[in-house]
């Protein structure tokens, strides 16, 4: 459902990073943020992080929880952390991993993909 999320054998994320300090950018930059330059490549970003913060959303009709998540080698993201519904089972620094879902399907069949991070196995 974003451009930043790659499919394949391995899916992961993929940030623009400016050539010149490193900065990464999950939106289309016409310039850095943070040195103005206007270079930049595309790095695959890791799939493992830390969970930086959280909040309980419950005014849908199922609750959710969504992240910061600060990720191995570099780069934070938001997104919804998948397979926890109570407070007790997440702490700030959990080990988590990037996973795909299902978001829906259209009326050709055709899913729409999107992602979160789980805990990582054992660390609960």
């Amino acid at each position: 459902m974003v451009d930043y999320l790659v499919l394949g054998d391995e899916p992961h994320l993929r940030a623009r990073e400016c050539s010149h300090c490193g900065a990464l950018y999950f939106d289309r930059r016409n310039a850095c943020a943070k040195c103005f330059r206007t270079e930049f490549g595309t790095r695959a970003l890791s799939n493992e992080g830390r969970l930086r913060a959280f909040t309980f959303v419950t005014r849908a009709k199922r609750p959710y929880v969504s992240a910061i998540v600060d990720l191995e080698g570099g780069g934070v993201v938001k997104a919804n952390l998948l397979e926890v519904d109570q407070p007790g089972q997440i702490r700030p620094g959990l080990p988590v991993v990037l996973d795909t879902v299902t978001a829906g399907t259209d009326d050709d069949g055709t899913e729409a993909v999107a992602f979160g991070y789980r805990p990582r196995g054992g660390d609960q």
